[in-house]
């Protein structure tokens, strides 16, 4: 590792269970006015959820499709548009219970990620399923180094998580209360941006 790399890895501020909220200047892109919730931050990438934007699929449809009942409490919920990558892999963010998965991701205290069966199957019948939850197809993906470069260049505004605004906040809301939360009216933003 010669010393740059060190340097690097030596600076990295882990932003795991933190949100991104995308600036003006990806306003055309895949990210457009995306909040992305970090769900795995490392010197060698990241991961991360949309949770504000919804494709035009139920979970009724998803549970068809992976021949399981359709007729619970979840059916009509529309699945989130996790990200761009393996938009066919699903993924359930849920506030951490008891109750163990086949395979889950502990996020933050209060927070976790299951990408297994197990999860969607309790969601279709209702059985010992999380209370709360937000399904997403595909992902946000980062290389080492790519999220750091990108927020150097000011494409994202960070800001520390709370599960209440995941779980508890519509959809529509939740990026405007989330900028809130660190004094920023997003209707207000400018897409110049300039270094302090």
């Amino acid at each position: 590792m010669d010393k740059s790399d060190q340097d690097s890895q030596d600076s990295f501020i882990c932003l795991e269970h933190h949100f991104l909220i995308a600036m003006p200047s990806l306003r055309g892109s895949e990210f457009a006015d995306s909040l992305i919730y970090l769900c795995k931050h490392t010197p060698d990438g990241a991961m991360g959820l949309r949770v504000n934007h919804c494709l035009d699929v139920t979970m009724r449809e998803l549970f068809l499709h992976l021949q399981l009942p359709s007729d619970g409490a979840a059916a009509d919920r529309l699945l989130l548009a996790g990200g761009p990558v393996r938009s066919e892999w699903g993924f359930v963010l849920h506030p951490c219970s008891g109750r163990r998965w086949q395979s889950t991701l502990d996020v933050a205290p209060g927070v976790a990620l299951t990408a297994s069966r197990d999860i969607i199957e309790a969601l279709a019948t209702g059985d010992d399923a999380p209370q709360h939850s937000l399904v997403a197809l595909g992902y946000a993906g980062w290389g080492a180094g790519q999220l750091e470069e990108e927020l150097r260049d000011n494409v994202w505004l960070t800001v520390a998580a709370e599960a209440d605004l995941l779980f508890d906040v519509p959809l529509e809301d939740r990026a405007r209360l989330v900028a809130a939360q660190i004094g920023v009216d997003l209707a207000k933003l400018s897409d110049c941006v300039g270094h302090a």
